[in-house]
């Protein structure tokens, strides 16, 4: 039973010293701001002071410029993705799975702004795809689709966060699995105004200035 706890489930591989490493390095990756560093060389201001207040790519979408929202995607996903593969090559595959949790941390709480950040979507997408394309591309099927027919981001994210936990315990990794579960528990806790809003048919649709 012991093994179905998460952090049991964490830390049975991998010595203390290599969880720690893989947690601090995917942390300091993940808290990289693309989103404000563009906008601000783009000079467009700070990000945070329009739409949301997010440093994500729907609320860079929101300056009207398609080219940075697109390489703040990029950016935001590479940067899970490359801090599971440095972690995978030097450390082994349970702390390759730890980096990507603490760059996703490290996107929505980074220590440079205040522990104020994105709500891990993009980065997240990026972790599943160096973990487990199979899960990755349940999340982008289901974020298109759904994003496509509603045009809400908010919606399409929460649909997807929600299936990718599934689709990681159908392929039986307990620790795969456990992380993925993690990551959307926090994804859908930040996305709770939104959940609040898509309630009250107030949530504003994909490139809206509000």
């Amino acid at each position: 039973m012991s093994s179905l706890l998460p952090l049991a489930v964490l830390t049975d591989s991998g010595s203390p010293l290599e969880i720690a490493l893989a947690l601090v390095i995917g942390y300091l990756l993940g808290s990289i701001p693309f989103g404000l560093l563009l906008t601000r060389a783009a000079g467009l201001g700070d990000i945070r002071s329009i739409g949301s207040g997010n440093i994500g790519a729907t609320n860079v979408l929101r300056t009207g410029n398609k080219g940075l929202a697109a390489a703040t995607l990029l950016l935001d996903a590479a940067k899970g993705a490359v801090a599971v593969l440095i972690a995978r090559h030097f450390l082994g595959e349970t702390p390759a799975m730890l980096a990507g949790l603490g760059a996703f941390i490290g996107h929505i709480f980074p220590v440079w702004l205040g522990f104020k950040g994105g709500k891990g979507v993009a980065t997240y997408l990026g972790v599943l795809i160096a973990l487990a394309w199979q899960c990755a591309a349940v999340f982008a099927v289901l974020w298109l689709s759904v994003a496509a027919l509603t045009r809400i981001s908010s919606l399409a994210a929460i649909v997807a966060t929600i299936a990718a936990p599934v689709a990681a315990w159908i392929l039986g990794d307990s620790v795969l699995a456990t992380v993925v579960t993690l990551m959307s528990l926090i994804v859908l806790i930040k996305h709770r105004a939104n959940i609040e809003r898509l309630i009250a048919g107030q949530e504003p649709s994909i490139g809206s200035k509000t």
